[in-house]
């Protein structure tokens, strides 16, 4: 489906819909031959055209094509590579022990697919998010209804073009629009919904799902922290930082948002990520010709990141710009930038940025910063970089996240073997690998017990006094 034709209106969409649910009900895609080929033919477009994905995404914000290569292309061959050779495993019957008060009896659960899935995925990382959930929902055995974001507008287009050349088209469809068609997708009845945003349109989402109570994954955001105490190699930390919040031009969900550290080494901490910024992606200079380093998506997503950065006539925005602080609006280039003496309630700490601003805080110490992180919603991802064991177990027993990372941003987001997700306001649920196989299925319980000996008549009503006296012995049994 295409928004170049009149296929987006809602009654097209209705029968788009329908059609899906046919299939599944047809029981096309439960056999696991049938979602290994499906995997295979994913894993045949993207190596045919995944130049091409990559190229799109290029024209879309400027996002270096090695970048995608490397953070989106791989990712997802990663993912089908990973999810295929275990199939069989994650499927089979799991035997699971039966209360001995039934005995003779057996049990076991079974992952069945849910049906119908709407996988509804963001601009920032087009390929990835469109087609990383798409695997896992392919693994469980579900049909799935893929609308991608209007702001990436070419990487949609041949989305929406190789998808049904290469995947059973009776299976999948691609919807493109903006918000109207994403709102006639949700008063569409289906099996499960796939969201990947932000917490506004999450809340949409969440609203349109409750009415046909109509489960959800919802991959949110926040403002990811990092925590540097100056106990590790602060080159080595400054590098990673600087990756982990520049690369995709700060355009990453689990992006770190902003630093704490301690106020001996913040302006020397500030100092090695602008330096390592300026080695990665160019000086103030040469940086808008970078091809190392992607474009902001839009001209609104621009203006509200210059309007984040220190204003003379704004007191709380008082801050010192270590490197980088302006932009332009023509090329939809912001420089990277870091920012030292940034008070808590300054306008960059009020919201997620998502950008290429780092605001670099000082704190007392970890207590301190555990309090802080605390005192705000539960983030998608909090970073530490310290090589006190007390210090990294603070960290992990005394703040929620998504994740967590010890000198290391990013990490959980390659790997095939954790769970990716959010918690409280950065969202619910979680995905990659077999956490992404079961999110897409639903575990059914199965119990069986023959018609003799009928065991459970000992407990039949009437309660005589016989059956009474068992039930209090059996009683007194399970509380030991």
């Amino acid at each position: 489906m295409s928004d170049s034709d009149d296929s987006n209106n809602p009654a097209e969409m209705q029968r788009t819909v329908a059609r899906l649910h046919e299939t599944f009900r047809s029981g096309l895609t439960r056999p696991l031959r049938w979602r290994r080929a499906q995997l295979d033919a994913m894993e045949r477009m993207l190596r045919d055209h995944g130049v091409r994905l990559a190229e799109a995404v290029h024209e879309d914000f400027g996002k270096p094509v090695a970048e995608t290569m490397l953070m989106e292309i791989k990712l997802v061959l990663d993912e089908i590579q990973f999810v295929r050779p275990r199939l069989s495993r994650w499927a089979a019957r799991r035997p699971q022990p039966m209360p001995w008060l039934l005995w003779p009896a057996r049990s076991w659960t079974v992952a069945e697919p849910k049906g119908v899935v709407l996988v509804i995925s963001p601009w920032n990382y087009p390929v990835l998010l469109s087609l990383e959930p798409m695997v896992d929902a392919i693994a469980a055995g579900n049909c799935v209804c893929l609308k991608p974001s209007e702001l990436s507008p070419a990487t949609s287009r041949l989305l929406a073009r190789l998808v049904p050349r290469y995947l059973d088209a009776r299976a999948f469809a691609v919807v493109e629009g903006g918000a109207a068609e994403t709102g006639a997708l949700l008063e569409q009845p289906f099996d499960h919904i796939f969201y990947t945003g932000g917490g506004r349109v999450g809340r949409i989402v969440m609203e349109a799902a409750a009415k046909r109570l109509t489960p959800v994954t919802l991959e949110l955001g926040g403002k990811s922290p990092v925590f540097v105490d100056g106990t590790d190699d602060l080159d080595v930390a400054a590098r990673r930082i600087a990756w982990g919040r520049f690369v995709n031009a700060g355009q990453t969900c689990v992006a770190p948002d902003y630093v704490l550290t301690t106020p001996d080494i913040a302006d020397d901490l500030a100092r090695r990520i602008a330096r390592a910024a300026r080695f990665m992606f160019g000086d103030s200079a040469s940086a808008p010709q970078s091809s190392s380093y992607a474009r902001i998506i839009s001209d609104r997503h621009y203006d509200r990141l210059m309007a984040l950065l220190p204003h003379p006539d704004v007191p709380s925005s008082a801050a010192h710009v270590v490197c980088g602080g302006f932009g332009d609006r023509a090329q939809r280039y912001i420089a990277p930038t870091v920012l030292t003496h940034v008070s808590a309630d300054a306008p960059v700490m009020r919201e997620e940025i998502f950008g290429p601003i780092l605001p670099v805080l000082e704190i007392a110490d970890a207590a301190s910063a555990v309090a802080f992180i605390n005192a705000r919603p539960k983030p998608l991802a909090c970073y530490v970089f310290s090589r006190r064991a007390a210090t990294r177990r603070l960290f992990e027993r005394e703040t929620s996240s998504g994740a967590l990372g010890f000198d290391l941003p990013l990490g959980h987001l390659l790997s095939n073997r954790l769970p990716f997700g959010g918690v409280g306001a950065s969202g619910m649920g979680s995905y990659h690998g077999h956490a992404g196989f079961l999110e897409f299925s639903h575990v059914k319980a199965v119990t069986a017990k023959p018609t003799f000996p009928d065991t459970l008549s000992l407990v039949y009503p009437p309660y005589t006094r016989r059956t009474r006296t068992l039930i209090s012995t059996l009683t007194r049994l399970t509380a030991r």
